[in-house]
């Protein structure tokens, strides 16, 4: 039987990396089922209208950083608020505002195999940020904050290994991260362009402008 997020990625006809490295694996229900889940998973269908387009493409987006309607939406409509923008800088902007969620800097560190894990991992109270422990996945990360595991944590089963995976890991230009101390800085951010999302972004922006 396929898990839920599984199902999210073939229904939404793209990878979208939620179960980790089963993602990477030729395990990945998107590499042995490409197609929608169902009966008439299959079946031709007619050409979704353009509303079905953006629905979708919020979708992806959405289930891609693991957030509720209500958060997704809250952020794209702050975004959204900067009128005096273009739609490619709107695009970074609200690239920034996801990837510097707490959850999200811990899964690119590598300390969580999955966004979802990440988020229960910061609610449990496993990371400092400058030394501080904060347990609120969505809390804004800025350039120059140090995030580090909790010393208390080290030992405990699910990190036993994690020195072992970050040595096999190719982190994000904008993280630098120290293996031995078990900790990362942000030094920057990434634009859309680099993020490399299967999304149609303006998509994203017609969707809720209506």
């Amino acid at each position: 039987m396929k898990t839920t997020e599984c199902k999210i990625c073939r229904r939404l006809g793209a990878k979208l990396f939620l179960k980790g490295e089963r993602c990477f694996s030729p395990k990945c229900a998107m590499v042995k089922r490409p197609y929608p889940p169902g009966k008439e998973g299959k079946r031709r269908k007619a050409a979704p209208s353009e509303y079905a387009k953006q629905l979708k493409e919020k979708q992806k987006l959405r289930d891609y950083y693991n957030l509720r309607e209500r958060q997704f939406k809250n952020y794209i409509k702050e975004i959204l608020a900067k009128k005096t923008k273009t739609h490619d800088e709107l695009a970074d902007l609200l690239i920034r505002k996801l990837e510097s969620r707490l959850d999200s800097v811990v899964f690119r560190m590598g300390f969580a195999r999955s966004r979802k894990s990440a988020r229960q991992l910061v609610s449990h109270g496993h990371f400092l940020v400058n030394g501080k422990k904060v347990n609120i996945p969505s809390y804004q990360v800025k350039k120059g904050d140090v995030i580090s595991l909790r010393l208390s944590s080290h030992n405990k089963a699910i990190f036993r290994d994690l020195p072992t995976i970050l040595k096999k890991m190719r982190f994000p230009l904008w993280l630098k991260v120290d293996i031995n101390k078990l900790e990362g800085e942000i030094i920057g951010f990434p634009t859309f362009k680099e993020a490399g999302l299967p999304i149609e972004i303006s998509a994203v922006f017609e969707y809720y402008s209506r």
